[in-house]
């Protein structure tokens, strides 16, 4: 029979109790709320799962994974193959339809990475400010400024390259803020527009977009953006081969595969692989809450200026836009979508906003991993 000090409950600390909560918030907003259930509850378990002492789950020996989890951490992420094959599944995921039916959203797209670079200089004036509080560096400022794209995957392959000890905590604040989108959201929504703006009526019926242009746009963005922003090719190139699988008509089959069943695979790798990470050693300290505090200052920064954006346009604009949809130019696809086209219902029950939101929301994908590649030419 066990004694005591063999079991777990002899390795109980008041931080590895404090982790069993967080762990279990995860949890409860995942399944009761049902709040990105997909993500937040293998992250979540995976919280819980570390944060039993002695399980060894992330256990290391001279530097080399011997746990289960720290294995698959190993192979998986700081490989940097996980993020990269995610991309390629949400690229078969994906309709670029309403990007090219109406190309002055992937200006909206544009316009919410200024949030990104907006916490990352913040990042680097506390950083600069208070070294003795906290330690934050260019790589570290470009890892926390990058959750305000919203883009789990992304915040993890650039993190991984340049902050490697951020990546529990930049990676869970991006998916959990992520999951957050329906409350984070519709606050700083309320405070930039007036209901009469929430309002503004757009004809629900898009250009109908031929399959030529479908199958052309992955292969020409990938060409265009890539030449400009090179660092942004292991996202980038992932993502437009997944759409071209899909848009094609002659690799249904790669492009079912990779929309399901492997993206399903994937993201149960990558969920508890990301909650494992996040044990109360790495992630109560400073450092790791400061990622916090300002990964949500990122975020609804991105909503701001893209909603700004939006505004901004309708100055110049003959047929105006709702400027609820610049809002969707982060990259939480299709939960900014959801949001507005909520918010837009509300205000106006003529209003059917999801399509037109879905421009920005899915321009906001390409603009955060080229955002990325910008961090990686200029500090990689």
């Amino acid at each position: 029979m066990l004694g005591f000090f063999q079991t777990g409950f002899s390795g109980l600390t008041w931080g590895s109790i404090v982790m069993l909560v967080i762990g279990g918030v995860l949890l409860y907003l995942g399944i009761a709320r049902k709040m990105e259930p997909l993500l937040l509850v293998p992250i979540g378990f995976g919280v819980v799962l570390v944060n039993l002492p002695l399980g060894g789950l992330m256990e290391t020996v001279g530097g080399e994974p011997t746990g289960v989890i720290s294995r698959v951490f190993q192979l998986g992420l700081v490989s940097e193959i996980i993020p990269c094959f995610i991309f390629l599944g949400l690229g078969a995921m994906t309709d670029f339809g309403p990007l090219i039916a109406n190309p002055k959203t992937l200006l909206l797209g544009a316009g919410a990475q200024f949030g990104v670079f907006f916490a990352f200089f913040i990042a680097l004036l506390i950083g600069s400010v208070f070294p003795d509080f906290v330690e934050i560096g260019i790589k570290e400022a470009a890892s926390i400024g990058i959750i305000g794209g919203a883009d789990g995957p992304t915040t993890i392959y650039l993190t991984n390259r340049l902050a490697p000890h951020f990546i529990g905590a930049t990676a869970v604040a991006a998916y959990t803020y992520m999951a957050l989108v329906p409350i984070i959201q519709p606050p700083v929504i309320k405070l930039l527009t007036t209901k009469k703006e929430r309002g503004i009526y757009m004809k629900p019926q898009l250009r109908p977009v031929p399959k030529t242009e479908k199958v052309f746009f992955p292969i020409i963005g990938a060409i265009i953006i890539i030449l400009l922003v090179p660092k942004s090719a292991p996202l980038i190139g992932m993502f437009m081969f997944g759409n071209l699988l899909k848009e094609s008509g002659v690799t249904d089959r790669l492009a079912d595969t990779a929309a399901n069943a492997f993206m399903n695979i994937l993201t149960i790798l990558l969920g508890l692989t990301v909650g494992c990470f996040m044990s109360a050693e790495t992630f109560l300290k400073v450092d790791s809450l400061m990622v916090f505090a300002l990964g949500i200052v990122a975020f609804a920064t991105s909503t701001a200026f893209g909603v700004t954006l939006a505004k901004l346009m309708n100055l110049f604009s003959k047929e105006k836009i709702n400027p609820m949809i610049g809002a969707a130019g982060v990259s939480a696809v299709p939960m900014s979508a959801r949001v507005v086209q909520r918010m837009g219902q509300q205000a106006n029950p003529r209003n059917f906003l999801l399509m037109h939101a879905m421009g920005p929301n899915i321009a906001g994908v390409i603009g955060t991993a080229t955002a990325a590649g910008i961090f990686l030419g200029m500090v990689g």
